[in-house]
């Protein structure tokens, strides 16, 4: 796995390493593979910080000022002037706010209100909040000493002048928003958006507000996909649904081998007479699996088609959003521009129902995580057939289970992966 091998040299040679079989690619195997022969996007372009929201940074973001630029207080208070000798009582000689640009200085005795952000007088070591106070006319009493600077913060204490705040490839998320803002940056270069192209396959797919006829079914997987592709911030462009024709299914896919950087297809990549996509991928693409190791989203296709990157998702509404959440969303997040990226973790909770597994295939069934007296319980919808959609929508995890893995009895000990985490 750590040899680099082409693409093109898999597709004509798949011979060429042991462990490579199109047939059945384990789950860990396929994400190697593809993370392998994706590259992050090369265009650039610079946009202000309110259009930058879900946007990848292209380069460095180094600080021109100290955050904050003054010393100041961190609380609402009286900033003090003492030593071990004085008394814990202050004679108040005035009052600071927020913004105020007049420079004070305050003696040993000596205390001054003042309001959170206010500048830092000349003298003061230490800041102590009202509630620690006892107020008389023009004079304060300590009920405690403070200890010495307690409450200030320092200039530069957040950002110091030259410091690299944000590298390039970070994803902005409102913080990264705020940070900016504050530094007075107004616009950033940023990674430009990819582009996705997706369409279902299938003659007894029908649009949404059309009469359904017996053996038809509606297109379900168009929105799903389209609106998990809407989530990643980039931009899709519609094909809407292909007819079983293989010569339509080639010149659709050739026409978006020309203006995206992932093509989407779903339905059409298991085995039927009207799947023409193998055959087709064979003549104008280059293929580096057809089937995965997992379940529900077995027949999943990865491959490439002119500087595309293609995957043939699956028909089944819930396999189709499976693999677009585990194999699609971490390959258009590296395509991104994304520095770093690796899929949301696991983590291992008590079953609190029985799962029915064989082993066999690497199996994420759709669980419902809770809080029962404080203790994480999962247990699995009620049902997990591939093609009831209604289970993607109960859920609010994955339950994750290995290859090997069989039956889970309750009180068993499994993996989850929070749905909330794939999908963000």
């Amino acid at each position: 796995m750590n040899k680099k091998i082409s693409l093109t040299k898999l597709a004509k040679d798949p011979g060429c390493l042991s462990e490579y079989d199109p047939n059945s690619m384990d789950f860990y195997s396929a994400q190697k593979w593809i993370s392998q022969f994706i590259n992050p996007i090369a265009k650039r372009e610079t946009v202000t910080i309110d259009e930058a929201l879900g946007r990848v940074l292209s380069n460095d973001i180094k600080s021109n000022s100290n955050v904050p630029n003054y010393d100041n207080s961190a609380m609402d208070g009286y900033a003090i002037n003492f030593d071990q000798n004085n008394s814990l009582s202050f004679d108040v000689v005035g009052s600071i706010l927020a913004g105020s640009l007049e420079v004070y200085e305050i003696k040993p005795g000596e205390a001054i209100e003042i309001m959170t952000g206010g500048k830092i007088p000349k003298g003061t070591n230490a800041v102590v909040p009202i509630e620690l106070t006892e107020i008389s006319n023009n004079a304060i009493r300590l009920k405690e000493c403070p200890k010495s600077q307690a409450n200030i913060r320092k200039i530069g204490e957040d950002i110091h002048k030259g410091q690299i705040i944000l590298q390039s490839g970070k994803y902005l998320r409102p913080a990264e928003i705020g940070l900016l803002a504050s530094l007075g940056i107004s616009k950033v270069s940023v990674f430009k958006k990819i582009t996705a192209v997706y369409f279902s396959t299938g003659d007894e797919i029908v649009a949404v507000g059309k009469s359904l006829k017996s053996g038809q079914v509606y297109d379900s997987n168009h929105y799903s996909i389209g609106a998990m592709l809407q989530s990643l911030n980039i931009k899709k462009i519609d094909f809407r649904n292909v007819p079983d024709d293989k010569e339509k299914i080639k010149e659709e896919l050739l026409k978006a081998s020309k203006i995206a950087d992932v093509i989407i297809s779903s339905g059409g990549v298991s085995v039927g007479k009207a799947d023409f996509m193998k055959e087709i991928l064979s003549e104008i693409g280059e293929i580096l699996f057809w089937k995965l190791a997992i379940k529900p989203g077995r027949p999943l296709a990865y491959g490439k088609i002119k500087n595309a990157h293609y995957f043939g998702l699956p028909g089944n509404p819930v396999s189709a959003m499976v693999t677009f959440y585990q194999m699609v969303q971490p390959a258009i997040k590296k395509l991104m521009g994304i520095a770093n990226y690796s899929p949301p973790p696991t983590f291992e909770v008590e079953c609190n129902k029985k799962i029915f597994k064989k082993p066999g295939r690497m199996e994420f069934q759709r669980g419902v995580l809770s809080k029962v007296n404080n203790k994480l319980l999962v247990e699995p919808t009620r049902s997990q057939g591939s093609g009831v959609l209604s289970s993607m929508s109960e859920a609010n995890c994955f339950i994750v289970l290995s290859s090997e893995q069989g039956l889970v009895e309750k009180g068993g000990m499994v993996f989850v992966q929070y749905m909330e985490g794939v999908v963000s």
